[in-house]
């Protein structure tokens, strides 16, 4: 297996994209893969598709997406899926810009490939957990893959996570096209079509850290949508 690709999307990220560069490099170089980290720049105002643009004519490993549009987090992965795939990726990986996914975990969400399709840097399985959350986050998070998991039916138990490790084969088979949500939804969706596809999912415990520079995304625009969204699925994906 080679070539496994890490997607960074970004939207105001200056004070944390050089940081995760520098820190996901050497993680991806210790799979001992062909690696590449892609930025996909929401046309931040404050400079972050700069920096990256840096980072990318300094390290020949480092890539830059500009989008000009911020429609969410779903159709920045899409525009990265499909980037990736003209590079040849063979695994493509998700991950936070922000430090809540720690990149000392990309080895061994790599080396769960070797036997799964799908890998979920999971927070509710044994070993995993939340840090620097209030109850009132944490329910919202815990109670959002419960609810997804009820109504979907599906044995994963961190449906609304957002570091994955996927085989190409994954994102080719699922019909990328036809997904429609963004945030959690985005993040849900993925995973139930790949389950739905008969792909192999397996859980890594990660423990997820709050942020400690720079503005969160999530909003209750972005919850709510998951909410209303994940019922649809059942019907909409076959």
């Amino acid at each position: 297996m080679s070539g496994v690709w890490l997607i960074l999307p970004t939207y105001n990220e200056a004070e944390n994209i050089e940081r995760i560069v520098a820190a996901a490099l050497p993680q991806l170089a210790a799979t001992g893969l062909e690696h590449r980290i892609l930025v996909v720049d929401d046309g931040s105002p404050d400079g972050t598709g700069q920096i990256a643009d840096r980072l990318a004519a300094e390290n020949p490993a480092v890539e830059v997406l500009h989008r000009t549009s911020k429609d969410g987090i779903g159709p920045a992965y899409l525009a990265g899926f499909r980037h990736a795939f003209a590079g040849g990726a063979d695994l493509l990986m998700e991950m936070d810009s922000d430090f809540s996914h720690d990149p000392a975990d990309i080895p061994r969400l790599v080396a769960a490939a070797d036997r799964a399709d799908l890998v979920l840097g999971s927070r509710y399985v044994p070993g995993g957990g939340v840090t620097d959350w209030g109850l009132l986050r944490r329910l919202i998070s815990r109670g959002g893959s419960l609810y997804a998991r009820i109504l979907l039916g599906i044995p994963v138990n961190d449906l609304t996570g957002g570091f994955k490790c996927f085989r190409r084969t994954v994102l080719e088979t699922i019909d990328l096209s036809g997904v429609g949500t963004n945030g959690y939804g985005f993040q849900i969706e993925v995973t139930y079509r790949a389950v739905k596809a008969g792909f192999r999912v397996e859980e890594v415990p990660i423990v997820f850290r709050d942020r400690r520079a720079g503005t969160s995304k999530m909003s209750a625009k972005i919850a709510v949508e998951a909410f209303w969204k994940v019922p649809l699925l059942r019907s909409r994906v076959r």
